[in-house]
């Protein structure tokens, strides 16, 4: 399987050159086939369109069919973080600072592996959670195995849609179609 680093070396250009920020890059392992699963976010709004999307896909196909980085059959998934937003860079728990999260760690912190609260930052490499069972809890971002923002109202209220432009035309549209039924 090709190395996650180097295929992040290989994207990350891509991404940057549409303006877009890298969130995270990784395989996924399907019934049929691998699947490389890329996720990348506009960094004014933390979000890809559908066309952000295809034009990125685009971009990384491109390069991987000039070089070749993976040697077996994969399928490329190019999208948003979404609401639910996995916690990959220091910046990720820095911006999104007093909303809910869950932590899961590589080494146990004060005999816990997972963690769950309210994010309180990052300082360099050091992530910081507020716990609900032991209050304040930090670790090296290199000690995560995996995070993820958790679904509330207030991350929900927090959270800009990419544009609301259009959506009531389509609410229009839906309307006079019913009524001409």
């Amino acid at each position: 399987m090709a190395d996650l680093n180097t295929l992040e070396q290989l994207i990350e250009p891509e991404a940057t050159a549409l303006g877009f920020d890298l969130v995270r890059v990784q395989f996924v392992a399907g019934a049929d086939e691998l699947t490389l699963q890329v996720m990348a976010e506009r960094p004014e709004t933390g979000q890809l369109n559908i066309d952000d999307c295809a034009a990125l896909s685009r971009r990384i196909s491109e390069k991987f069919d000039e070089i070749d980085p993976i040697a077996e059959a994969y399928r490329l998934e190019v999208s948003s973080p979404g609401i639910d937003r996995p916690l990959t860079r220091a910046k990720d728990y820095a911006n999104w600072a007093g909303h809910e999260a869950r932590i899961n760690l590589i080494e146990a912190v004060d005999g816990k592996k997972q963690l769950r609260g309210l994010l309180a930052g990052a300082e360099g490499e050091i992530i910081a959670i507020d716990d609900r069972k032991s209050g304040r809890q930090e670790t090296a971002l290199s000690n995560v195995h995996s995070a993820k923002l958790i679904l509330t109202d207030a991350l929900i209220a927090a959270t800009v849609p990419v544009s609301p432009d259009g959506a009531d035309e389509i609410e229009e549209d839906t309307l006079v179609e019913e009524q001409e039924d």
